[in-house]
């Protein structure tokens, strides 16, 4: 029995803006409805700039999949796109939480999922693009997250304890849940052994593929010299930005330093330097070291991903016959 649904790319007013837009047939665009794109690769590879192009020519809106890029304020350590670098593209997914407060990826989930229908709706092609893996994996896959409410008495214990030694016991925990967490994250190592203490062990987040949408994974890589290039040239354009006057900032209106510990690399370095426990030579240093660290960490996560299309960042061709073909 056929269905009564309606949606936008039914209307042939659509169609043909789509196929003028695009130069390709209108009827292979129908499946586009339930078709997303997902863009992923290390930090500073250029994951960014790829989704606004592919969005300017597919019809597209960008949601990102970025764990602090969700917060208000924080925006030139996070390296939060521009208003001109959207080149007019609808972005989703930036400046929805309050700084102050732990935003999960179960609510991460919630609100993209509604996202995805109302971009769906509107005949558009989602784009989601970012570094976080929970992220991704909380969208393209169907992911349970693990039903463990917060233990007070266990928090506090592990409260007094250094990065250090919460790293440690998580991997006496729960060893492959520690080869790709961020070892410098306290809230997240502490949460990691919360779930393990009551699970057993982290679950693994790599469930089932969803049904009812069907991903393209494009991943951008570079060389390892290319890549630490990168971060380095990025780190210092973000410094002349003014990154060391907006965790100043952040901080003089109310953002504990605690809470720039758990926001992790450039919030935490830059505010161990404001208070004097790093000089600045020393808090570049630790950033290039870290920032790295944490590329490998999002190439290994995202290399066990066997459906993720892998390109070089100038690979542009190559991504544009792979979209085309996919849509």
């Amino acid at each position: 029995m056929k269905s009564a649904l309606k949606t936008p790319l039914e209307n042939k007013a659509v169609y043909s803006i789509i196929r003028a837009n695009n130069g390709i047939d209108a009827r292979r665009v129908r499946g586009v409805l339930r078709k997303i794109l997902v863009i992923v690769g290390p930090t500073a590879v250029g994951k960014s700039a790829l989704a606004v192009r592919l969005a300017k020519k597919w019809s597209g809106e960008v949601i990102s999949a970025d764990s602090r890029q969700i917060y208000k304020g924080l925006d030139i350590g996070t390296g939060k796109i521009t208003k001109k670098e959207m080149m007019g593209i609808p972005h989703h997914m930036l400046d929805v939480a309050d700084q102050k407060k732990q935003f999960n990826v179960s609510e991460y989930q919630k609100q993209v999922r509604e996202k995805l229908e109302d971009i769906f709706s509107r005949g558009r092609l989602p784009i989601i693009v970012g570094g976080t893996g929970l992220y991704i994996k909380a969208i393209v896959n169907d992911v349970v997250f693990p039903n463990v409410t917060p233990n007070k008495k266990l928090r506090a214990r592990l409260e007094k304890k250094t990065v250090e030694q919460l790293f440690l016991m998580l991997k006496k925990l729960d060893s492959k849940r520690a080869k790709t967490i961020d070892a410098q994250n306290p809230r997240r190592l502490v949460r990691a052994i919360e779930i393990a203490k009551a699970l057993g062990k982290v679950p693994p987040y790599q469930n089932m593929p969803r049904k009812d949408i069907q991903p393209l994974l494009i991943g951008l890589t570079l060389s390892k010299a290319k890549l630490q290039k990168k971060i380095t040239i990025r780190l210092f354009a973000r410094i002349r930005r003014q990154m060391i006057e907006e965790v100043r900032r952040l901080h003089k209106r109310g953002l504990p330093w605690k809470r720039m510990e758990e926001l992790g690399l450039e919030y935490r370095y830059v505010s161990r330097y404001l208070r004097g426990f790093l000089s600045k030579k020393e808090m570049l240093e630790k950033l290039k070291s870290e920032i790295w660290q944490y590329a490998k960490r999002q190439m290994t996560w995202f290399g066990r991903d066997k459906r993720v299309v892998w390109f070089k960042q100038n690979e542009k061709r190559a991504i544009d016959a792979t979209v085309k073909k996919f849509l």
